[in-house]
């Protein structure tokens, strides 16, 4: 092989390498970008009052303290938790045991299955039952867009999402961006429901 053709392959390889280095930095801006706008700061609007304030399970040292100021601000004449008997539930878990503790009435349901995916069934049951037409439902700020769009899956019930914030590092939500990805992502190709519930 003579110098001038090894230097075109040669080169021709460095481009096709540059090229597919910007498209992987293109794709990972975008992700980053949509994560951005999707998770860490999602659309947010003012509760207002509703039929329920819902705390989904999980994280409840962070979620439980929202939930009850809502209720203390009279968002709800109801407080709804998600009962799991999960570590990270604890204290939401000990309220369902206790509903005493707090001023306000308290309705905790078990999902059957303990994922966001069987929370909203839940959620979307407890709507239909009730007849509830609004709810607010909190949960940590990187969940909410993914428990809105279960929800509205399974209810035609409206939605307030209010966020309690996770302290967490670059790295881990970096980690929360792909799990609420892909997990968002599940859910368009196998709905949480094949339609909402009626009353």
């Amino acid at each position: 092989m003579n110098e001038p053709t090894r230097f075109r392959r040669t080169r021709a390889a460095l481009l096709w390498l540059w090229a597919a280095a910007a498209v992987l930095l293109a794709l990972l801006i975008m992700f980053l970008t949509a994560s951005y706008f999707l998770f860490y700061n999602p659309p947010l609007a003012a509760a207002g009052t509703a039929d329920a304030v819902v705390v989904l399970a999980g994280a409840s040292s962070e979620r439980l303290p929202v939930g009850l100021e809502l209720m203390e601000d009279g968002a709800a004449p109801v407080l709804v938790l998600s009962h799991t008997n999960a570590p990270g539930n604890i204290y939401a878990d000990e309220l369902c045991q206790d509903p005493d503790q707090v001023d306000h009435p308290v309705l905790c349901f078990s999902p059957g299955v303990e994922t966001t995916r069987g929370e909203a069934r839940s959620v979307a049951r407890l709507a239909a039952d009730n007849g509830w037409d609004e709810i607010i439902v909190v949960t940590s700020r990187y969940h909410l867009t993914r428990a809105g769009y279960y929800i509205g899956q399974c209810s035609g019930v409206r939605v307030h999402k209010v966020a309690s914030d996770p302290q967490l590092g670059p790295r881990e939500w970096l980690g929360r961006f792909a799990e609420e990805s892909a997990a968002l992502a599940s859910a368009y190709v196998r709905p949480v429901c094949a339609a909402p519930l009626q009353r």
